[in-house]
């Protein structure tokens, strides 16, 4: 922008006014820009962004979480249960039973359960494809992934241990031997969704699906499981183990 010019003595004041009205008016776009913050509305605005991001993030974690134990109950769990039933049939014997002599017992005794080695080889040798698992010969292993992020293993036994049922006698129960498909290290939230797959409803203490500690209670009542994500570190508790109690 021009400076403005000297202003001339007392005589020329006249002059210099008339000059001074005579010049151009400063360009505005000429100008630096004046300096400002953010408005509370801008910032508003940018935190609803961020908000919006996060739960996606976190939504988009649940969806791929659950997916992967929907996979782990249909994949592995009753592809496993599948198994069982098949090498049944097809043998008029249960896993692990002698063919000589058989008991209807998981390996021919109580408590004893079939797993690892010992399980894969009594399938494979009926001629029964083994479910696809972890890998090539860990296919009683299932991988996920827990509320942390952090993967966890869930393995796949049998076995005949005790189960209650109902009595003869409304409101009494039993305990009888039955074989059970065994899982162990299973997060909360794995335990509970297989419990709802199997079950139509979470209850540690009833049903086909049972916590492994409740199975045989003789005064059984409804309960939740014994752990949660809310309570401990999901990684630190995935030690859950649980029954699923098999047709034969």
């Amino acid at each position: 922008m021009p400076r403005p010019p000297t202003p001339p003595a007392c005589t020329d004041r006249f002059l210099f006014l008339d000059e001074m009205t005579r010049m151009p008016a400063p360009d505005l776009h000429t100008l630096p820009p004046r300096q400002r913050g953010f408005s509370l509305l801008e910032l508003s605005v940018v935190l609803v962004v961020i908000a919006v991001i996060i739960g996606a993030v976190s939504v988009g974690g649940d969806i791929q979480r659950n997916a992967n134990y929907q996979r782990v109950a249909s994949q592995h769990v009753q592809a496993w249960a599948v198994v069982f039933d098949t090498y049944a049939s097809a043998n008029n014997l249960v896993l692990g039973d002698s063919a000589t002599a058989p008991t209807g017992k998981v390996n021919g005794a109580d408590n004893t359960p079939l797993c690892g080695a010992n399980l894969r080889s009594a399938v494979q040798a009926a001629g029964i494809r083994l479910p696809p698992g972890r890998a090539e010969g860990s296919e009683d292993l299932a991988v996920y992934l827990d509320a942390s992020g952090t993967p966890q293993e869930v393995q796949v036994c049998f076995s005949s241990v005790d189960w209650h049922e109902p009595g003869a006698t409304s409101g009494t129960y039993v305990v009888r031997k039955r074989n059970v498909m065994t899982l162990s290290r299973l997060s909360p939230a794995l335990a509970r969704l297989l419990d709802a797959y199997f079950d139509n409803h979470p209850d540690a203490s009833f049903g086909r699906f049972r916590e492994q500690s409740r199975a045989a209670q003789t005064t059984p009542t409804s309960s939740t499981w014994s752990q949660n994500e809310s309570a401990i570190d999901e990684a630190q508790s995935a030690s859950l183990s649980a029954y699923l109690l098999m047709n034969r």
